[in-house]
C-alpha cells in the first residue's frame, strides 16, 4: 500500500475531468493563434526560434517536477502546442509540403512513438506516467499529436475549402464519436482518450482561426493578437481554479 501511494504521488498527468479537456482544446487554440500571430509580427525563423526556446523551458520546468503540478504541466503543453504548430506550418509555409502529405507523415511518426512506447512499458495509458523514461513517450507522443492535427485542420478549412469555422464544425462531431463511446463504457480507454486527444488540436485551432482572420477569409475579424491574448487569459483563470481545488489531482491507480 505505502508503494501504491509512492506512485501514485509521482504521477505527471493530470486526471481526465471536463476542466482537462476544456483547458486542451483552448491550449491548441491558443497555439494556433499565438504562433501565426508571431509568424506574422517576427521574422518567421526568429519566431520559430523563440517557440523552441519557450519549448525547451517548459520542458526542463515539467521534467524537474516530481509530481503533477498544474502551472508546469499546462506551461508544457501551451509551449508545446505553440512549437508544434510552427513544425507544422513550416513544412508547407517554408518547404511547399502539401498539408496532406505533411498530415501523412506527423501520423506516421506518431505511429512510430506509439510504437516503440508500447514496445518498451507494455502500455500507453496516460495514468501510468511516473517515470522521466515514460514521461518522455507521453511528450513525444504530445508533440506529434499536435503537428498532426494542425496539418489536417489546415488542409479541411484550405486544400478541401471547407472554411475555419465548418472545419471547426466537423472535428466537434468527430472528437464527440470517440468521447461518448468512452462515457457508455463500449471502447478501449485507451484508444479512445488517444483519439480525441488528437482531435482537440484541429478542432480549437479551427475556431481559433475563425475568430482571428479577415471576413475575407470568413473569419470574425477579431485580430490573432486580441484572440491569443483572451485564451491566454482564459487557460490562466482555470489552470489558477484547478490549481487550487485540485479537482483534476489523481486520486487512484489507473
Amino acid at each position: 500500500m505505502q508503494r501504491q501511494r509512492a506512485w501514485q504521488a509521482l504521477t505527471k498527468v493530470p486526471k481526465l475531468t471536463a476542466f482537462f479537456w476544456a483547458i486542451k482544446i483552448l491550449t491548441t487554440g491558443m497555439g494556433e493563434a499565438v504562433s501565426d500571430y508571431l509568424t506574422h509580427h517576427v521574422n518567421p525563423f526568429v519566431a520559430v526560434f523563440i517557440g523552441f526556446v519557450g519549448f525547451v523551458v517548459a520542458m526542463a520546468v515539467q521534467f524537474s517536477r516530481k509530481k503533477y503540478v498544474p502551472w508546469a504541466y499546462w506551461l508544457a503543453a501551451s509551449m508545446v502546442a505553440i512549437f508544434g504548430t510552427m513544425a507544422a506550418d513550416g513544412l508547407h509555409i517554408q518547404f511547399g509540403v502539401p498539408y496532406i502529405a505533411s498530415a501523412i507523415f506527423y501520423a506516421f511518426v506518431l505511429a512510430a512513438v506509439f510504437s516503440v512506447w508500447h514496445k518498451s512499458e507494455g502500455t500507453l495509458a496516460i495514468h501510468s506516467i511516473h517515470t522521466p523514461k515514460r514521461e518522455t513517450f507521453y511528450w513525444l507522443a504530445v508533440l506529434s499529436t499536435f503537428a498532426m492535427g494542425t496539418a489536417l485542420g489546415d488542409l479541411t478549412a484550405n486544400t478541401f475549402g471547407l472554411g475555419y469555422f465548418a472545419s471547426g464544425i466537423l472535428f466537434t462531431a468527430i472528437f464527440a464519436a470517440p468521447a461518448i463511446t468512452f462515457w457508455i463504457r463500449r471502447a478501449n480507454p485507451v484508444l479512445t482518450f488517444w483519439l480525441c486527444y488528437i482531435i482537440t488540436r484541429p478542432l480549437g485551432a479551427s475556431f481559433a482561426d475563425w475568430a482571428g482572420v479577415p471576413k475575407s477569409f470568413g473569419g470574425l475579424n477579431l485580430g490573432r493578437g486580441t484572440v491569443s491574448l483572451a485564451l491566454i487569459i482564459i487557460i490562466a483563470i482555470l489552470v489558477g481554479i484547478i490549481s487550487v481545488t485540485r479537482a483534476d489531482a489523481q486520486s487512484k491507480e489507473a
